[in-house]
């Protein structure tokens, strides 16, 4: 990894999000490691479980009114897969903590959803589908994916991968709280934020950027895709990206085939967009809702949005990902569809 910067503030991801979250301390004997840097290869063993998720006989309808009967604010519907790492983290780090689990299941039941398995679910709006075809059609592209479904039987928020325990906390209480029904997830983070702004020139470089301005108009068709890249200043997720899956030359060597930019998703920086609209980093992340960093929003030739990766990401991921843009397979598949026609 390369060497961290020498910087004049600390990092302060771990108190985030201020008085907005749950106040319990990580229980001590847990060890979390790097929430960011961790062996993302298919785990040899298979997932288990907690042993509160939910029983149930996939009617989602019914699993919402059972939940609200109980007291609860709504239902949480987990998307996972049996060997996924980043869901083993989910179970053995967020749910390793007493404080997560308590609230979790105080306020919400959690339904396990395998989306390679072939068992029949009845959907809220009353389709029946496999769980794989559900997986496919709510765009779980990164497990774990967890749809919060809040008592009118309304999606509350949609996680897309897996987050550490710090902003897993928040989502709960984001949800929980109806907070969701006044303001964005992004807004509701910044508000428990209160960090400095740091310049654009604490980001890391990499020399596959192209440099300002950025004019990534695409109503003329390109040659190339295109990946954005919304990083922050004295962002750690950002330095473990850089200095470790970008270092490795099975996934480096695909960023010489794209167009790739750099943009400090708070910066004033203007551009203009792939649908040719003129905006700055800022107010197009803020257009956009992305809440983490780094987030890599990629692009086909025409402009048009097929792929975001905006959650904890190691070296095996973020490989799948660019062998699928390579592949140009986002022109006729989903990641999704593809992925699962690759497993088949």
């Amino acid at each position: 990894m390369l060497p961290r910067r020498d910087r004049s503030w600390p990092f302060l991801k771990g108190v985030l999000l201020c008085s907005l979250t749950l106040s319990s301390p990580m229980a001590a004997d847990l060890d979390t490691g790097d929430a960011y840097s961790f062996d993302d290869f298919p785990r040899e063993e298979p997932l288990v479980y907690p042993d509160w998720f939910k029983r149930s006989f996939l009617d989602i309808r019914t699993d919402l009114e059972e939940a609200l009967a109980a007291g609860k604010r709504g239902l949480m519907v987990y998307f996972g897969q049996q060997r996924c790492p980043y869901c083993q983290r989910l179970m053995r780090v967020n749910f390793g903590l007493s404080d997560i689990v308590e609230y979790t299941r105080r306020h919400f039941d959690v339904v396990p959803i395998d989306i390679h398995g072939i068992e029949e679910v009845a959907t809220l709006d009353g389709d029946l589908v496999s769980e794989q075809e559900w997986a496919l059609r709510e765009e779980t592209d990164f497990t774990p994916s967890i749809l919060f479904y809040d008592a009118e039987g309304r999606e509350a928020l949609h996680l897309r991968g897996y987050y550490p325990p710090y902003q897993f906390r928040a989502a709960l209480e984001y949800v929980a709280d109806g907070h969701y029904r006044r303001e964005s997830f992004r807004d509701y983070l910044a508000r428990g934020e209160n960090r400095m702004v740091f310049d654009s020139e604490d980001l890391n470089e990499e020399s596959f950027f192209a440099p300002p301005p950025h004019n990534l108009d695409r109503r003329v068709r390109a040659e190339r895709p295109l990946v954005v890249f919304f990083e922050q200043g004295d962002c750690h997720p950002c330095d473990v990206l850089h200095g470790q899956a970008l270092r490795e030359p099975a996934v480096r060597r695909h960023f010489g085939d794209l167009d790739a930019v750099q943009l400090d998703i708070r910066s004033e920086t203007p551009l203009i967009t792939p649908g040719g609209r003129r905006t700055t980093a800022r107010d197009w992340a803020a257009d956009l809702g992305l809440f983490y960093a780094p987030a890599l929003l990629f692009f086909d030739e025409a402009g048009r949005e097929f792929l975001l990766l905006d959650s904890v990401a190691g070296f095996y991921r973020l490989r799948q990902v660019m062998r699928y843009v390579a592949a140009k397979a986002y022109r006729d598949r989903s990641y999704g569809a593809w992925r699962a026609s690759r497993r088949e």
